[in-house]
């Protein structure tokens, strides 16, 4: 019986999040109760479960599992250190293992560690030897020389927006099983550094220019001998020595062909550049755009998105709405904790004065001051991304705002489709306007239902205009940061 080992450890972070995340706000599990838990689902853990679980020769050592429902700031110091050492001790139990799948998502980084991913591959390469490790990763992760040298391959999501973290898993796991039957003998892998950052809808691998690259890296795993191929734009909005875009191409046994493979992608994208550019709508444009538009629009907030690594609590749309007197409805999240046990306080019912917004980012959101109408007060709990744990929003009241309707939580919830809303009892689909605070993943849920998409141009932390981001320790010159930026390559 062979053993293989997997582990998860999967956040993705925001720099630039005024507050850091703590243990606390993470997921832990350990041993059987991860196979439980991630069990049915489009993770890329149950991907890679799902096709060990076929083989009645292998036997699945799940170790330690520790992941966020949405992204957050830099993971305290403390928290970080605690959830590597017990990702590491986890596997320090576990002996004469066969293989090893590490399913990351890349974007991890804490208050004084910035290759979280990396010093967790390393540990548990220096533990299990010689043994073949993969892993799934997300194609918006940091790749650091630390964790390139200690796995030997990475599986990259090949969607954006993501639907194939299920499909990524199953690759990875497939692509260790080969090596560890020996199919493949000697992988070997190619990347090229490119000093770049990427936003924008061409990046819609369905739709956009991206997606040519994409298929180009299908096409090259597809191939004798490939194993695994991907174009990492790194997640922009993760501040660390590391940051960039790379592509990353693993074949069997020829370091030239993956060198050559991993070149031409690059120069795609860099000959590309000047497309990988978010396109955004000023609040007066979207609002006049709007109301002469039949059906639902659907606003992303980039910016302050919560799938991204912002803080949820940007009022800057709403506001928008308001001073160019909107006349249709609007649903409206905002992270607001002080809202909310305010609501709690005066109970369902009842009308008071409330300040909206601005309760975390403090330096780019100003409180704005309503008078609101509590419709309805919840737990937050909601349907997650993960079978039978369930997405935590903390305390969450609805409101009701002149014609409007506000959904205030105490924490970030996922608004990319209308799980959160409709366990607060809002259908997104029975308004007007709904604002979604992602750069792009809510058009799976929503694209068949808008009758028109648009783009705030508004303030956050995660901006879509990363010219506008205070960066320090990313290297540089970095392209669009920077001019005149030589590849290098």
């Amino acid at each position: 019986m062979k053993r293989v080992l997997i582990g998860t450890m999967t956040h993705e972070v925001g720099s630039f999040h005024p507050m850091h995340s703590g243990y606390d706000e993470f997921h832990h599990l350990w041993g059987q109760d991860i196979l439980e838990a991630f069990n049915g689902g489009g993770s890329t853990t149950w991907g890679a479960i799902e096709v060990l679980k076929e083989r009645d020769d292998v036997e699945i050592v799940p170790t330690y599992a520790a992941w966020m429902n949405t992204t957050g700031g830099l993971v305290e110091k403390a928290a970080q250190e605690r959830m590597i050492a017990e990702f590491i001790e986890a596997v320090q139990g576990e002996s004469n293992i066969d293989a090893v799948v590490l399913c990351l998502h890349g974007a991890m980084a804490g208050v004084d560690v910035h290759d979280p991913e990396g010093d967790v591959a390393e540990a548990v390469r220096k533990h299990v030897g010689d043994v073949p490790i993969t892993t799934p990763m997300d194609l918006h992760g940091i790749i650091t020389d630390k964790l390139l040298a200690n796995v030997d391959a990475i599986s990259f999501l090949h969607t954006y927006p993501h639907v194939d973290g299920r499909e990524t898993g199953n690759r990875a796991a497939r692509n260790v099983l080969r090596m560890m039957d020996g199919e493949f003998k000697n992988p070997v892998t190619g990347r090229v550094k490119i000093p770049m950052l990427a936003r924008g809808n061409e990046l819609m691998t369905a739709t956009g220019k991206f997606g040519e690259a994409i298929r180009r890296c299908q096409e090259i795993e597809a191939s004798e001998g490939g194993i695994a191929a991907g174009v990492n734009i790194g997640n922009p909005f993760t501040d660390v020595p590391e940051l960039r875009s790379n592509t990353i191409v693993t074949v069997d046994g020829d370091q030239e062909r993956a060198d050559a493979l991993a070149h031409e992608l690059a120069e795609f994208m860099w000959e590309h550049r000047n497309l990988w550019f978010a396109d955004l709508t000023p609040m007066k444009e979207i609002v006049e755009l709007s109301e002469n538009q039949d059906g639902l629009t659907v606003c992303g907030d980039p910016a302050d998105s919560t799938a991204s690594g912002s803080s949820g609590d940007s009022n800057a749309i709403l506001k928008g709405l308001l001073e160019h007197e909107y006349s249709k409805s609007a649903l409206v999240p905002i992270v607001d904790a002080p809202a909310v046990a305010k609501a709690f306080e005066v109970g369902v019912g009842s009308t008071f004065t409330v300040k909206l917004g601005g309760s975390i980012d403090t330096e780019r959101f100003e409180p704005l001051e309503a008078e609101v109408y509590v419709r309805a007060l919840t737990d937050g709990e909601h349907g997650g991304r993960r079978d039978k744990v369930p997405a935590r929003a903390g305390r969450t009241a609805t409101f009701r705002l002149k014609q409007h309707t506000v959904v205030a939580s105490e924490r970030p919830a996922a608004t990319t489709d209308s799980t959160f809303f409709l366990a607060q009892g809002e259908d997104p689909l029975q308004y007007d306007f709904v604002i979604a605070k992602s750069p792009n993943g809510f058009r799976i849920f929503y694209q068949e239902y808008a009758n028109q998409i648009l783009y705030a141009d508004v303030p956050g932390s995660t901006s879509a205009d990363v010219t506008t981001l205070p960066y320090k320790l990313a290297p540089r010159p970095m392209f669009p940061l920077d001019e005149d930026v030589e590849p290098g390559f």
